[in-house]
């Protein structure tokens, strides 16, 4: 009898411990839980989506070729050489010469600069004009919100590459002009997604709390509203790159870009039209680059969206 009764008084005892330490497990999981967040969740995501994985490595290799082009590249942009001009692809010369001489390798290599440069500067104007605007539309609302978005309509109305092909004609060609005439509708995007983004937010329950404890306008926007805010916009700033990268090319293409010396994957393009058959790598190297910056910085800003996306079920 004793035998027994010490025997279920073992088993209980078993039973307990065995209950504490699924509890413990289970609290460990919930802890862990409490200290993810929402943008380490979205680099899990991203991390598992090969595709956008790789297109990061391809542009931040872009990105590094045009930071080090000084080192990169094996001369100058803008040494001639007319001994060495129409040159094929060789050891002495990777990428062979242009027209006039010049290194195709370095010509490449700083238009990733020029292309970058251009890119960030439209992208730098369009989020410092459009989120401002967006902002006051979406937080005050009333007046305010309807000047703005009957601005934002006349900018919608204008064709962006047209109205840069205008713009270009007007004030001449040049660096500082292409970036100007990209700019003008680039900030009507973040504009429109800001506006939104505080619309929603601003009802929330936290943003009641706020108000009512006396935080400051400028608080809530920058405290409360913009951190909640962000992910639509990383998503547009990696979609804006290529946008900008492609619009310059396409004005340079045309003749109305970048001003020689200076080197431009679409300036390079235009140029090798009249020499595209007997020489066709002049076209070939300058479009396969066009080629991998769009596609890298687009796939890129799909898996952020996917990553950044709210619907998607945490693990």
């Amino acid at each position: 009898m004793e035998r027994a009764k010490a025997g279920r008084v073992a088993a209980r005892r078993e039973e307990a411990r065995r209950v504490k330490r699924v509890a413990e497990r289970m609290a460990e999981g919930v802890l862990a839980r409490e200290h993810r967040t929402l943008w380490g969740d979205a680099m899990r995501r991203f991390a598992r989506n090969r595709l956008a994985l790789a297109s990061l490595v391809v542009a931040l290799g872009l990105i590094c070729m045009a930071l080090f082009a000084d080192i990169i590249s094996p001369s100058r942009y803008d040494q001639i050489d007319l001994a060495a001009v129409h040159q094929s692809p060789s050891l002495h010369h990777l990428l062979g010469t242009d027209l006039i001489g010049r290194d195709y390798l370095t010509r490449i290599v700083y238009g990733a600069r020029t292309s970058m440069a251009v890119a960030l500067l439209v992208q730098g104007i369009a989020f410092g004009v459009g989120i401002p605007l967006g902002a006051m539309a979406g937080l005050r609302a009333g007046r305010a919100d309807f000047l703005i978005m009957r601005l934002v309509d006349v900018a919608t109305a204008l064709p962006g590459m047209l109205f840069a092909i205008f713009v270009m004609a007007v004030l001449g060609t040049g660096f500082s002009n292409v970036v100007l005439a990209l700019s003008v509708t680039s900030w009507v995007l973040v504009c429109r997604l800001v506006r939104g983004q505080f619309l929603s937010i601003r009802e929330k329950d936290f943003i009641t709390a706020a108000r009512c404890i006396g935080a400051s306008g400028a608080r809530i926007i920058f405290r409360h509203m913009l951190p909640n805010a962000l992910a639509p916009l990383v998503v547009a700033l990696a979609l804006g790159i290529p946008g900008a990268m492609f619009g310059e090319a396409a004005l340079s293409y045309l003749g109305m870009g970048i001003n020689d010396p200076i080197p431009s994957w679409g300036k390079m393009v235009s140029a090798s039209l009249g020499y595209v058959r007997i020489y066709p790598y002049l076209a070939l190297f300058p479009t396969l680059m066009i080629a991998a910056a769009m596609l890298s910085f687009t796939f890129v800003g799909d898996g952020l969206r996917d990553a950044l996306d709210p619907q998607m079920v945490i693990e």
